[in-house]
């Protein structure tokens, strides 16, 4: 990115910064971001990447802590907020794991136990194989999965969550049939990719996109209904902006992962006001627009009552894609 850029965006957020009347509550200890999976996925580098632009910009008088609780598929996160009712210096960066695994497992829990803060971007997920690979296209890839049910490895986070979710309409799009292996983190399937312990992953763009820039896995597909806009080049002959999505790619499937940022529930007005300000002062800074362009998400910023009617809308869209797949938990 420009450093001219970087600068106006630097002092944009001062101005933000003081400008911004004093608000009626600010944490008076160090506050946890929850981190509902494992180390080195998308999910930990989202919450560093915060934890650096609110110390780099002084945006609390208090420091931030990364809590790593992604015991039984992210459900240790999750509970542990919903443990923390009315405590208002904890928050969690949720995925659809909020609905996925209530939904697969029946687990005692429903993202209105929490309070909504805000969407702050969406995830993209990429049909990713080992470049030492002979397929190029998705089409060339899964024709040679149909013909060998169930002997070609697709990895993915957790099992019945997002990255099943998508194999499993895969599957079903293309009447192709995966051994469908479950690890702890995107980082760890990239690694298993490269050393071809797996043929396939859909991982987000920033669980892969240091093995692909060196060279050592290949894309075939976007998840989305449109390409992607990033026209910089990530390795030396593409940027996301030239990956086909899958759909124009004859895999009609198209999934697209919320992030957002969720308290527990019982707390104020005026503390949720607290963290929809501090995001829009970290949503505005240089860093940011830099780490939503590497790592290929979708920029948004929804709060309010637009941000339930979009929980609302996509765990009804979940609940539909889980009971298809055969996910839902049994009564």
């Amino acid at each position: 990115m420009h450093a001219s850029f970087k600068i106006r965006h630097a002092v944009l957020v001062a101005l933000v910064a003081f400008a911004m009347p004093a608000l009626a509550w600010e944490p008076t200890r160090p506050v946890e971001i929850i981190v509902p999976a494992g180390a080195g996925g998308a999910t930990d580098q989202m919450a560093r990447v915060i934890q650096s632009i609110v110390t780099k910009y002084k945006l609390m008088k208090q420091s931030i802590i990364i809590q790593l609780k992604g015991g039984a598929s992210g459900a240790e996160g999750i509970m542990d907020l919903k443990a923390g009712a009315g405590e208002p210096h904890k928050f969690l960066i949720a995925s659809s794991a909020i609905y996925t695994i209530p939904l697969a497992t029946d687990l005692p829990f429903n993202w209105r136990d929490l309070t909504p803060v805000a969407l702050i971007a969406m995830d993209e997920f990429i049909l990713w194989v080992n470049a030492e690979s002979p397929y190029k296209t998705p089409k060339e890839y899964l024709a040679v999965v149909k013909a060998s049910p169930e002997k070609f490895k697709m990895g993915g986070t957790g099992s019945k969550r997002e990255d099943h979710i998508i194999t499993a309409a895969v599957e079903k799009s293309q009447g192709v049939k995966f051994t469908y292996i479950p690890y702890k983190s995107g980082g760890e399937i990239s690694t298993q990719l490269v050393g071809n312990h797996i043929d396939s992953d859909v991982n987000n763009p920033s669980e892969s996109v240091a093995q692909w820039r060196a060279g050592q896995v290949r894309t075939l597909c976007v998840f989305d209904n449109q390409r992607l806009p990033f026209k910089a080049k990530v390795t030396k002959d593409q940027s996301w902006g030239d990956i086909p999505t899958c759909k124009e790619s004859g895999v009609d499937v198209e999934y697209l992962m919320l992030r957002g940022i969720f308290m527990p529930g019982g707390v104020s007005a005026d503390q949720t006001a607290f963290y929809v300000d501090l995001f829009k002062k970290i949503l505005a800074t240089a860093e940011w627009r830099e780490y939503v362009e590497t790592n290929a998400l979708k920029d948004t910023f929804v709060t309010g009552n637009d941000f339930r009617k979009f929980l609302d809308d996509d765990e009804k869209r979940h609940r539909e894609l889980m009971t298809a797949a055969g996910f839902m938990a049994t009564k």
